[in-house]
C-alpha cells in the first residue's frame, strides 16, 4: 500500500543532483563519509583488509567532512594492501547528500557499497557474497545485508531495530542504478539514505534482503533533538510537492506519541519524531538555523 501511494503522488519524481560519474573498472566500491573518529575508521578498514575478495576487485573512497586532517591521510597510507582515495571537501561541510555524492562520483566499482565509519563486518568472505547476490536471478538494483544493534549482547534492550532498515551503514547498489536516480540530494544534513529510497521505491526499483550478509552497528541513542530538526529541515527543503511533504511531516513525526511511553525505544523514537517536527516547521517558517549532523 505504502509503495502503490508513493508510485501514485511521484510520477514525476524529482532527480538528485549528481551528472557527472567515474568510469567503471573495478567490482565494488566501499564508500564512507566520516568526521574525526578515526579510531572507528581503523576498526572498518581492518575488516576490508582480511576480505577474501581479491584487493585487486574493489576500492575504498574515503570522504572526510570539515575540510579533513592529517590523521585520515595518515590512516589511509597505512594500508597498504589496500586501494583507498582520500577525498576532503572544503565546501558544504555537514551535508551528508554531497559528501556522499563526492564519494559516488570518485567510485569506479559496478556495486556501491556504502558504510559508516563504525560499521563493522566480522566475515571476511562479505565481499564475494555480496557479489553473488547481485548475480542472482532476478538481479536486484540494491541489497541490503541483516544489520544488528553492535550492543545488544550486553544490552538486550537495544535490539529493537529494523535489521532490514533501509540506510546507508551498510547498503549496496548497482552503481547504474545510482546513476539513474542522480545519485543524493545534495542538501541533505541526515537520512539522505531514507530520501533516496524514496525515489528508489517510486522507480520501481527492487531491493533483495540478503539472509546471508550480515553486519554490527551501534543502536541510534538520541540525547537530544538536533539530528532531528536536521533531518526535518532537509525534508522540508525538498523538491517534492506541497502534498507529498505534507506526508513527509505526518510520517516523520508519527512517533511523536511514544514520549509518552516508557522505555529506551519508545523514548529515543519519540526524542527525534520531536526534533523532526522542529525542524520542518521552522523551514517552512523560514525561521530555521542550520543544524549540522555531528
Amino acid at each position: 500500500m505504502r509503495e502503490a501511494l508513493l508510485r501514485y503522488m511521484l510520477k514525476n519524481c524529482p532527480d538528485g543532483d549528481l551528472n557527472q560519474f567515474q568510469q567503471t573498472t573495478l567490482k565494488i566500491s566501499c564508500v564512507f563519509v566520516f568526521y574525526q573518529r578515526i579510531h572507528l575508521m581503523t576498526n572498518i578498514l581492518h575488516c576490508l583488509n582480511r576480505q577474501s575478495l581479491d584487493k585487486k576487485n574493489f576500492e575504498v573512497i574515503l570522504v572526510e567532512d570539515r575540510g579533513g586532517s592529517n590523521k585520515a591521510r595518515q590512516l589511509a597510507d597505512s594500508f597498504k594492501d589496500l586501494t583507498i582515495r582520500h577525498f576532503a571537501p572544503d565546501i558544504h561541510w555537514g551535508k551528508m547528500g554531497f559528501m556522499r555524492n563526492i564519494g559516488l562520483s570518485r567510485a569506479a566499482g559496478k556495486i556501491i557499497l556504502f558504510l559508516d565509519d563504525d560499521t563493522v563486518i566480522s566475515d571476511r568472505y562479505f565481499l564475494d557474497h555480496l557479489i553473488r547476490e547481485f548475480e542472482t536471478a532476478p538481479c536486484p538494483d540494491a541489497v541490503q545485508p541483516r544489520g544488528f544493534a553492535s550492543y545488544s549482547l550486553i544490552q538486550g534492550r537495544y535490539a529493537y531495530h529494523d535489521p532490514y532498515f533501509f540506510t546507508n551503514r551498510c547498503m549496496a547498489y548497482q552503481k547504474k542504478c545510482l546513476e539513474a536516480l542522480k545519485g543524493f540530494n545534495s542538501d541533505f544534513t541526515g537520512q539522505e539514505d531514507v530520501e533516496l529510497a524514496i525515489r528508489f521505491t517510486a522507480r520501481r526499483m527492487a531491493v533483495k534482503q540478503s539472509d546471508i550478509l550480515f553486519y554490527y552497528h551501534p543502536p541510534l541513542i538520541f540525547r537530544g533533538t538536533a539530528k532531528g530538526e536536521a533531518v526535518g529541515a532537509s525534508f522540508a527543503r525538498t523538491r517534492y510537492s506541497a502534498s507529498f511533504k505534507a506526508l513527509l511531516l505526518i510520517n516523520g513525526s508519527r512517533w511523536l506519541p511514544l514520549l509518552l511511553f516508557p522505555g529506551p525505544q519508545c523514548r529515543f523514537m519519540g526524542i527525534f519524531a520531536l526534533g523532526f517536527l522542529k525542524g520542518f516547521l521552522r523551514e517552512v517558517l523560514g525561521r530555521n538555523r542550520e543544524v549540522g549532523y555531528l
